[in-house]
């Protein structure tokens, strides 16, 4: 059996409204030699049925049980038969010359490439340029990442790859980086830090060209994932800014970032106890005043010289 250019590998849980769009998205592209590995994650909605749908030969499907995307993605990595892996999570879009830019990109030496996005909604309405607070965010990684021309800095400020569905590679780089680690929200952020130290300079985005389609689902509310994703970005951006120290200089940075998170919180709980003192129109003692005013200034002085 011949080897695919490209083995696509798609991670699918509870997707059944956006799973038929999905396929469909990769089997329009316009470079045909690859291979589409869907791993079902143990799906309890009509995602299966779905999928049967489709008769194409380049589709191969393989059900789990529920064991989280970083598992699906290194499973269906590990069935990948392809020279480069590309990933799409299963309610996101490919544009049709998606595959063919990104392997001509590494034909001509990149071993990673990514891609601008375009965000759109539920029912695949383009939200770029809009008011969704999403562009904002997007587009204020983007801005520090041209200002500072350094991929791993911007990345420090923020995931502008976005999502895993955005990622292509050389299979040789897939197989030296190794798998997504267990990280349950912030996976992709983990793992493009690792390509960054093991192919930055072998790099491409293509911050100019929106290939693919990323969805923003309109039920999303803030919850306990928001929380633990900011906790787990905490704990990538600490790992990924030790890990281009010497490691003689790693123990003092690290307590320097603690004492700067400390601070953080000090200024925190000082604003709070002013604010209420202020509320409740009630004149803080001297001793209050003074303990508030030293704990500001030295805070001011920490963040000020970074330590």
């Amino acid at each position: 059996m011949p080897v695919p250019a490209v083995s696509v590998v798609m991670p699918a849980y509870n997707h059944e409204r956006f799973v038929a769009a999905t396929i469909d998205s990769v089997l329009a592209q316009t470079l045909p030699d690859f291979e589409l590995i869907i791993v079902d994650d143990g799906s309890t909605d009509a995602t299966a049925d779905v999928i049967a749908g489709f008769t194409d030969e380049r589709i191969r499907y393989h059900h789990q049980q529920n064991q989280d995307a970083y598992n699906a993605l290194n499973n269906g990595i590990a069935m990948a038969r392809g020279r480069h892996i590309a990933i799409i999570n299963s309610d996101d879009l490919y544009t049709p010359t998606r595959l063919a830019t990104a392997l001509a990109c590494c034909e001509a030496g990149a071993r990673f490439v990514f891609t601008d996005v375009e965000p759109v909604d539920d029912d695949g309405n383009s939200l770029a340029d809009g008011p969704h607070p999403w562009n904002a965010w997007h587009q204020g990684n983007r801005d520090f990442f041209f200002e500072e021309n350094d991929l791993y800095r911007g990345f420090l400020h923020g995931n502008f790859m976005v999502t895993t569905s955005n990622i292509f590679m050389t299979r040789e780089l897939a197989d030296a980086v190794g798998g997504f680690a267990p990280i349950r929200y912030l996976h992709d952020y983990d793992y493009v830090f690792r390509l960054l130290l093991a192919a930055e300079e072998h790099t491409r985005y293509l911050h100019d060209q929106r290939l693919l389609r990323y969805r923003i689902h309109a039920g999303n509310t803030l919850g306990e994932a928001a929380l633990t994703g900011r906790e787990q970005d905490r704990e990538v951006i600490r790992r990924y800014l030790l890990a281009q120290l010497p490691k003689s200089s790693r123990s003092r940075t690290e307590a320097g970032i603690d004492r700067l998170i400390a601070l953080e919180h000090e200024l925190i709980d000082v604003r709070r106890q002013l604010a209420r003192q202020a509320r409740a129109d009630t004149p803080a003692s001297p001793a209050t005043r003074g303990l508030c005013r030293r704990l500001l200034s030295r805070a001011k002085r920490a963040l000020a010289h970074g330590g």
